[in-house]
């Protein structure tokens, strides 16, 4: 498993601190023009794709040139501790909140809290069934099928896989979820042999892998919901030949996409960009200034194999080996962001 390098400028914002911050609320003027405070509600620690998310938000209020304040709440909780986030972040003052939702219904309530003060809401990552929430995201449901028809097609439609999902209950899993058994059910001869639940965390997936691979399980694929670099890795570790593999496009499975494929390394990444968090506070932003947007974004993902000419090429022109292993390659979301990729990497304050 690659060493962990994730950016050094995320840490974890205590709650308490947030109400210290609320002399600084509102929008404030510099040159004439408005400048607004952006809140961050972050319920997941320690994984890549939420650093990054994080960081996408950071770079992309530089970018905007009118962002005066940056308030994150950043901490692994469940939908009642994001409530108390989120209030707290509007009794701070902030103009806009971006929010990877911890729960598709749980969270309305609050959401209509900030939105009855002006407040604009912007989910990313997962859907909520607010209509108030303005709403950007990856089409989980595509994501899922996606991989799965390819691995699938792969294993020439029979043979037993294994399904290693995200975190139970929270609404991208259950689309990411819904699109494999919607293509499953195509694929008569196709079984699942093994489900997980990795929480989209290292050492859970590490050490289901050992489990399956110590177990004497048949296994001819695996279909991930991102957790994919570490899977690999432990048929590496176990000295086990690999099996068609899908995950997304995260740089080191990336690489060992394309550094692994002499070796007998079949698999597809699944487009997800954590990046939707900076695309997220362009839309917020928008918003306030009185542009008319869609509630709702859904983000069309793209799958790159290590097969096919054209897929290969895609991921070898994606590859970055000087990034961490769960850094995605999907820097940017067109039109939304407009940052560099080194303010990205830099996630640094404003």
């Amino acid at each position: 498993m690659s060493k962990r390098r994730w950016p050094t400028a995320i840490g974890l914002m205590l709650v308490a601190g947030l109400l210290a911050t609320a002399c600084g609320g509102g929008n404030t003027s510099t040159g004439g023009s408005k400048k607004y405070v952006v809140g961050i509600s972050n319920t997941l620690t320690g994984n890549g794709f939420r650093e990054e998310m994080i960081c996408s938000i950071k770079a992309q209020a530089k970018a905007s040139g009118v962002v005066s304040k940056i308030i994150t709440a950043n901490r692994t909780t469940d939908p009642s501790g994001q409530i108390a986030d989120v209030r707290n972040l509007i009794s701070a003052g902030v103009n806009v909140i971006v929010m990877n939702p911890s729960d598709r219904s749980a969270l309305d309530t609050v959401i209509k809290e900030a939105s009855d003060k002006g407040i604009v809401v912007v989910t990313v990552d997962q859907g909520v069934t607010s209509s108030q929430a303005y709403q950007l995201y990856n089409n989980q449901v595509k994501y899922a099928q996606l991989g799965a028809d390819w691995l699938f097609k792969t294993l020439g439609g029979k043979g037993n896989v294994v399904e290693m999902r995200g975190i139970n209950g929270v609404s991208a899993d259950a689309d990411r979820h819904n699109g494999f058994m919607q293509t499953l059910a195509q694929y008569p001869n196709i079984k699942v042999v093994k489900e997980t639940f990795t929480n989209w965390s290292l050492d859970p997936a590490a050490q289901q892998i050992k489990d399956i691979l110590g177990s004497g399980l048949k296994v001819d694929g695996i279909w991930t919901s991102g957790i994919d670099s570490t899977v690999v890795d432990g048929y590496t570790t176990a000295k086990k030949p690999y099996v068609p593999t899908i995950g997304a496009d995260n740089d080191g499975f990336i690489g060992q996409l394309i550094n692994l494929k002499a070796q007998g390394l079949g698999g597809a990444a699944v487009t997800n960009p954590p990046t939707v968090g900076g695309a997220g506070l362009s839309l917020g932003l928008a918003v306030l200034q009185g542009k008319s947007e869609p509630h709702l974004v859904n983000l069309d993902p793209q799958i790159w194999d290590n097969v096919s000419s054209s897929g290969l090429s895609e991921l070898q022109n994606h590859y970055d080996p000087t990034l961490n292993a769960y850094y995605s390659v999907s820097y940017q979301v067109a039109p939304w962001t407009t940052y560099t990729k080194a303010d990205l990497i830099a996630c640094a304050d404003l």
